[in-house]
């Protein structure tokens, strides 16, 4: 299932990566930050909203790491932001789409103001399709249900296409197995 998403995701822009586990995982992340320039200024800063990944992570001890790394954030600081840090519930095999429940508002900020959005998502979460998304994930029980496929893009202007108007221009996409399923 994983080969499928990957290759379909990187079809439409995305980047994706695989971690055996959360160390793995979280490592790579702390690496990609400390290349971009993450620091303590405007247009630098990273959100990361909370999320069961970082459950047992000392986040003091990262944003002591990290400086510009945000846990704690709201709207103007997540328009400042270069990256954002979400854990989606789902990925779909057949489109290479992300799903996740964003009724959180920083879910919402950090996924769609950065100009980087790195998205977490377990191994185990991916499924084939809608309809097996559907018997996982319903309206009823999700005020917002967000779809991301690679990074925003848009052709509405002059019918060229552009990346990153609307949304994030890059989307990088952090599997780990070690999360097992969020069912």
């Amino acid at each position: 299932m994983f080969e499928s998403f990957k290759t379909r995701a990187e079809a439409v822009s995305a980047e994706v990566h695989r971690f055996p586990t959360k160390t793995e995982a979280l490592n790579f992340i702390i690496e990609m930050m400390q290349k971009e320039g993450i620091a303590e200024a405007p247009s630098k800063y990273a959100v990361w909203a909370d999320c069961p990944f970082l459950n047992g992570i000392d986040k003091k001890e990262l944003s002591a790491k990290i400086p510009g790394l945000k846990f704690e954030f709201d709207r103007t600081i997540a328009k400042e932001a270069h990256i954002g840090v979400t854990q989606m519930n789902y990925g779909l095999a057949n489109t290479g789409s992300l799903v996740g429940d964003q009724t959180d508002i920083m879910q919402r900020l950090a996924s769609s103001l950065s100009w980087i959005h790195i998205a977490i998502v377990a191994t185990g979460n991916i499924l084939a399709d809608m309809p097996s998304l559907m018997t996982k994930m319903t309206p009823k029980e999700s005020g917002y249900i967000a779809f991301i496929t690679g990074p925003s893009r848009t052709a509405d202007i002059e019918r060229v296409l552009t990346i990153g108007v609307h949304g994030p221009e890059r989307l990088v996409i952090v599997a780990v197995d070690e999360l097992g399923g969020m069912n």
